[in-house]
């Protein structure tokens, strides 16, 4: 059965972070990538602000949610209190504070009810809504000159908006989130189901300019982990929202994707409209699978067997081809990349392949805990 073999695969991976843990120090480690077997990139050290510095905390809350274990716990606490220098440098932070304090702040204040976690999480939603255009209705992504750029990853950082409605009891947060969730869904998704990684608006006036590749192999095409993005990022503005243009997004943007893995064995390349050579991204295929699972508990039970069965069996394949449990090597999956075009990242492993991978086996379970 697919729980028992999730469960047997957490076990791995539940003693495999063990024994990372006690090859590095929690108090100055945050992996982001993995390569010959060894986390190369220490994001804590090199830039605080770096976008992916949750997802080791968020990997960390998941397995001590699954099995209980004070040094998971302590690990998971140490990374969000490394964050605290993020506020404080406060240069480099956009967007992706979402990423950064919904799997550690926020996930601790849920676990928890930890009152320095929450005002943490507060803090962090607060930078988000400031970053709000009222003209275009959206939340600008990223800094210095790029007041009009709006990226498809928003749509997962919009979760902390919502977070933050539900405890405020505030709805600007939550107005903010919708606001922006129907701007990517008349700008970045297209009629067939394809994404746009990047679209540039006019900031004063919200008028769409332009559309840009971005991570992906050219304008046009469709990044397979900016696909996974808005599968999963409608699907849980649906679970915060109930609202049902949400759930038709993440549908057909599913499709769109679940149509083009079909003959790729399941595991996704990382365009969908780009080269034949290019290769794959576990990473896209892992998140994916998380997305897919939660339309599968939005939908009837007529349909939920598409969704169900496919992310199940792009977690098995992308495990059983690219999975690494031995306990002497950091990170758990290869065959990601950071972006088409960068040489620096091919076929490694990254962090938030390995988050995402685990909440998708925990989902298998049902023991999965709320961190979006």
């Amino acid at each position: 059965m697919i729980q028992d073999w999730a469960e047997e695969t957490l076990d791995k991976v539940y003693d495999k972070t063990l024994a990372e843990l006690q090859r590095m120090s929690p108090n100055t480690v945050i992996p982001y990538m993995a390569e010959n077997g060894r986390y190369v990139e220490n994001m804590g050290n090199k830039d605080i602000t770096w976008w992916t510095n949750g997802f080791w905390g968020g990997l960390l809350w998941q397995l001590h949610q699954y099995h209980s274990n004070k040094l998971l716990e302590e690990a998971a606490i140490e990374n969000e209190q490394l964050l605290d220098q993020a506020f404080l440098k406060y240069q480099g932070l956009h967007h992706d504070v979402g990423f950064m304090w919904l799997p550690t702040a926020v996930a601790h204040y849920r676990l928890d009810d930890d009152s320095q976690a929450y005002w943490r999480g507060r803090h962090a939603a607060d930078l988000l809504a400031g970053r709000y255009n009222p003209n275009g209705k959206y939340l600008r992504s990223w800094n210095r000159d790029r007041a009009g750029w709006v990226i498809i990853d928003s749509m997962i950082n919009i979760q902390l908006l919502y977070w933050a409605s539900d405890v405020t009891k505030d709805p600007r947060y939550k107005q903010m989130a919708d606001n922006h969730a129907h701007t990517i869904m008349q700008n970045h998704v297209r009629a067939d189901g394809s994404v746009a990684h990047i679209v540039v608006f006019d900031p004063n006036t919200g008028e769409q300019l332009e559309t840009l590749g971005g991570q992906g192999y050219g304008v046009g095409s469709s990044w397979s982990r900016g696909q996974a993005w808005a599968i999963y990022g409608f699907a849980l503005a649906y679970a915060h929202t109930k609202k049902p243009e949400y759930l038709e997004t993440a549908k057909k943007v599913a499709h769109y994707f679940l149509a083009n893995i079909e003959n790729t064995g399941y595991i996704p390349q990382v365009d969908f409209r780009g080269p034949a050579s290019q290769g794959v991204d576990t990473s896209a295929g892992v998140t994916a699978a998380c997305g897919l699972l939660e339309i599968a508990k939005q939908v009837s039970d007529f349909e939920k067997p598409l969704y169900q069965r496919a992310a199940e069996q792009m977690l098995v394949n992308i495990s059983e081809k690219y999975g690494n449990f031995s306990q002497d090597a950091d990170g758990v999956l290869m065959g990601a990349i950071t972006a088409f075009h960068d040489e620096t990242g091919q076929n490694v492993n990254l962090v938030y392949g390995d988050y995402y991978f685990v909440e998708g086996l925990l989902r298998l379970i049902d023991h999965d805990m709320l961190i979006w």
